[in-house]
């Protein structure tokens, strides 16, 4: 049994948590930055496949205490790293130190690569290349209170990069984030939603993909995984057989998912992104203010403009507001990167979490309009 870390975008933690114990992953705790687990190493690559909301998955190698740089050195090197990596590979080292004696990062990121390099070089007369683009292996280090944990990354590229080539708007929302907007509403698969300023459709897409049971790792080529030098053929043959199992599991009909924008360029974007990964949510061309409570949806979930884009209409919030209030019975999630939406809503929000969209403070809501 290995234990894994599932990392996460801060605010997201409690939805990746009940997603992995809907996924039937064991040992599940909720913890702050991600979601550590347990299992098997085949349970790694089924949660690269299946997981919507974590960024990364990562093997912990061990942990050790780092009183000194050279007990890091020391502790790092004493790893067996031949079944991840040889002097053919290359490799990457990222680090974070909090309340420790060591304190810059770069600085143990360097301890880190030293010591594996060494100890490569060592058994097999070479060393590997460093590359911070696209390594072989990439190796993370969490420092604090002089405390190591050092994980490998299964993953490769990072999660959210679904594997499909996706046409971007002005401001385009990541996926692991739509995906834990859908989860945080309470939205249940089966009943109509609708994002009514779908951009370049991630929101929709995730929906349909989640409604058919479509895991979003299917749509990729590889996994960081794929490339340690342990991975073998029998290996290669029991990840077939996973995607195989996984795509038995797709189901042909969905709920009905709408998306619509009055932008016709972002919706013909958004059309491209879904035809890409393989999914069909309805589109239409039509402004969210004419939007009316007897739409076939009762269920709304969107990332309104926020930033410049507001700027150039000030009066939004307020007739974005005024749409929302006509909407009786529906239940209407925001992800709000302005307060003025919530200062303009009447109605109370049901629940509100901070969730960033980048490097944007923004505001979870969620109302029940009566």
């Amino acid at each position: 049994m290995h234990e894994f870390f599932a990392a996460a975008i801060s605010g997201t933690e409690k939805a990746l948590c009940e997603e992995l114990r809907e996924l039937g992953f064991a040992s599940v705790r909720l913890n702050r930055g991600g979601i550590p687990f347990r299992g098997e190493m085949p349970d790694g690559w089924r949660a690269c496949l299946t997981t919507r909301i974590a960024q990364r998955i990562q093997l912990l190698l061990g942990r050790f205490p780092v009183p000194t740089a050279d007990s890091l050195y020391q502790a790092v090197r004493g790893i067996d790293w031949s079944p991840y990596i040889d002097r053919s590979k290359t490799l990457s080292v990222n680090a974070v130190c909090v309340g420790s004696d060591i304190t810059h990062s770069g600085f143990a990121a360097l301890k880190v690569k030293d010591a594996i390099c060494d100890h490569i070089r060592a058994t097999s007369g070479g060393r590997p290349d460093i590359d911070k683009n696209d390594p072989d292996i990439r190796v993370f280090l969490y420092l604090a209170n002089n405390k190591a944990a050092l994980y490998l990354d299964l993953s490769g590229e990072p999660l959210h990069r679904r594997g499909y080539g996706r046409e971007a708007g002005v401001a385009p929302l990541r996926e692991t984030l739509a995906a834990t907007m859908l989860r945080l509403s309470g939205w249940d698969r089966q009943s109509p939603l609708m994002d009514p300023m779908c951009g370049s459709g991630t929101i929709a897409i995730e929906a349909t993909m989640w409604s058919a049971n479509f895991a979003p790792g299917l749509l990729r080529d590889t996994f960081g995984f794929e490339r340690w030098c342990g991975f073998s053929k029998e290996d290669r043959a029991e990840l077939k057989e996973l995607r195989g199992e996984l795509r038995r599991g797709v189901k042909s009909k969905t709920a009905r998912v709408i998306a619509c924008d009055h932008d016709p360029e972002l919706l013909e974007k958004a059309k491209q992104n879904a035809r890409a990964a393989g999914v069909r949510p309805a589109f239409k061309q039509r402004s969210i203010l004419d939007l009316q409570k007897d739409e076939a949806a009762k269920f709304l979930i969107t990332n309104p403009p926020y930033g410049v884009r507001l700027e150039k209409d000030p009066d939004f919030c307020r007739r974005f507001a005024a749409t929302i209030s006509r909407l009786h019975g529906w239940r209407v999630c925001l992800l709000a990167g302005s307060p003025d939406y919530e200062r303009m809503i009447s109605a109370k929000p049901q629940f509100k979490i901070a969730l960033p969209n980048g490097d944007l403070k923004c505001d979870f809501l969620v109302y029940d309009i009566d």
